[in-house]
């Protein structure tokens, strides 16, 4: 018989090193932390963890000592993970919130505080995402401008690549937190991201509820490194070696695999993404399959992901790039990727990507920032035409102008030598010169010939094409790397002062269509 205290010396440690380890894989997903901003309704935000196989985990909200819901549920055996959907919840707060696990005689408790319900944005892309409010125009004033802004909270993510999806952050720049000056202006490139910074706080001028922002950007990465397998197969995307153009990680699905999927489990009212100048010498004319195809595989992994309360189709926004300065880059190079951001549609939403809105940023560039051209410092304007964009989209705000004067009619007057554009909307010409363009053709070969503004009124306007004596077969606005220098672009809308982006049509079927094969 072995002695009575032999055995407790034999098994106490493993009691004791259940009960440690036991303790140890206790813990919520990285990004639930104090602070925080969950989904309100009407979806449930969803709250998960690590634990130990087996235990059950009881999730516990309260508010001033009233207990406002529990949610039970237990850890899976092969991941380890457990995860509770909350009942959907009005705008506000703070609560506190507890998850408690129970594994045998043994109990761990984990605690945040200040949690706060409103609508959560992801904000995503390259390097103008990931500019902080330090290096763009009016820093200070901006910095200062956080005390009536307190509900809007901020989370950046580390900047990470991974080989494999991986199923949370292996770590976390700026863990949720209150907006200081400090915090929105920690570095160059680092965190927080301006737009999204700026995009927020619109949004809760607008809205008068917290909004929860999370970062997760990289400079000088192309699509392809944002993407899932999944959607680069979709689109027959070709491994690639990376030009001197990409500064960041660009092989395929790196950043999807650490900085994106780790989220997919969170409740999201929606995603902004500012990307696209490093896909100019990379797979430029695939950008019109790849990026909606990014669209369509993120709203569906982050619906499975939270369990059906992320919407099938949220809401998704971008900036169509700004404008860049450099004598290498191609007049063509710029205008093709702004036109694919759309799947060559010319404005968004489109019958390829629904429920999307765009923010018109090439009237914006910026050939005196301080970090080049191709960085832009005015963001105050992008995020502001970025927020009336998800107010009438994501927000369903009626009778909102959100985006700028797109011809829906093309005319062509030969016997006048004119060419008659008619808008769907109120049209403001604020100045006259080459920007229109008319591709004349004899015999298959065609060239891009200047045509003038002749007449205008508030909606309709005439350009001379006296020019080409042949056929006239196509029409393009603002086809450009620079079309038009700060606000100064050719064509607004008279009372939102939002710029017509840029277009090319057939002349043939009235209607916007490019292929560059046909056009150059």
């Amino acid at each position: 018989m072995v002695p009575l205290g032999l055995v407790f010396e034999l098994v106490l440690p493993l009691i004791l090193w259940a009960d440690i380890s036991a303790g140890v894989g206790f813990r919520f997903a990285s990004y639930i932390h104090d602070y925080m901003v969950l989904q309100k309704e009407p979806a449930g935000a969803v709250i998960w963890g690590y634990g130990v196989s087996g235990a059950t985990v009881t999730v516990t909200l309260w508010q001033d000592q009233e207990t406002i819901m529990k949610k039970v549920t237990s850890v899976k055996a092969h991941s380890n993970s457990w995860m509770v959907v909350l009942d959907p919840m009005k705008p506000g707060g703070p609560y506190k919130m507890m998850a408690q696990q129970t594994f045998g005689t043994m109990n761990f408790t984990l605690r945040v505080h200040d949690v706060l319900f409103g609508d959560v944005w992801l904000c995503s892309g390259q390097s103008n995402m990931q500019m902080t409010v330090s290096q763009i125009f009016n820093a200070t004033s901006e910095l200062s401008n956080t005390a009536a802004y307190q509900s809007v909270r901020i989370l950046s993510v580390s900047l990470v690549e991974a080989e494999q999806e991986l199923e949370d952050l292996p770590e976390v720049d700026l863990q949720w937190s209150k907006p200081t000056a400090e915090n929105l202006g920690h570095g160059s490139f680092q965190y927080m991201s301006a737009v999204c910074w700026l995009f927020g706080r619109y949004l809760y001028d607008t809205l008068q509820y917290p909004i929860g922002l999370l970062a997760s950007s990289w400079g000088g990465t192309p699509i392809e490194a944002w993407s899932s397998g999944r959607s680069l197969k979709a689109c027959g995307v070709p491994r690639f070696t990376a030009s001197d153009f990409v500064a960041g990680p660009s092989q395929h699905s790196v950043l999807w695999n650490a900085m994106i999927h780790p989220l997919h489990n969170m409740t999201l009212k929606g995603v902004i993404w500012y990307q696209g100048e490093s896909n100019i010498n990379i797979n430029r004319d695939l950008y019109n399959c790849t990026f909606p195809a990014l669209i369509e595989d993120w709203r569906q992994t982050f619906h499975r992901g939270s369990q059906g309360q992320t919407e099938r189709f949220f809401p998704f926004g971008f900036v169509q790039l700004s404008s860049y300065w450099s004598a290498a880059t191609s007049d063509d190079e710029f205008p093709e990727i702004r036109w694919h951001q759309t799947a060559d549609f010319g404005y968004v939403p489109n019958l390829r990507m629904p429920n999307t809105f765009m923010a018109v940023a090439m009237d914006l560039g910026d050939r005196n920032s301080s970090f080049g051209s191709i960085h832009p410092r005015d963001k105050q304007t992008v995020a502001y035409r970025l927020h009336l964009g998800a107010r009438a989209v994501a927000y369903g705000e009626k009778n909102l102008i959100f985006q700028g004067p797109l011809p829906e009619k093309i005319e062509l007057l030969t016997d006048k030598g004119l060419l008659n554009l008619t808008y769907s909307q109120q049209i403001h010409v604020q100045r006259q010169d080459k920007i229109f363009e008319i591709s004349c053709c004899r015999d298959q070969q065609c060239k891009w010939l200047p045509a003038p503004m002749n007449t205008f009124s508030t909606q309709t306007l005439d350009l001379n094409i006296s020019s080409c004596h042949d056929t006239v077969v196509a029409v393009r606005y603002a086809w450009a790397t620079w079309p038009c220098e700060y606000k100064q672009c050719p064509l607004y809308h008279p009372t939102s002062t939002l710029p017509a982006p840029p277009f090319i049509a057939f002349i043939t079927n009235q209607t916007p269509g490019y292929h560059s094969k046909d056009m150059k």
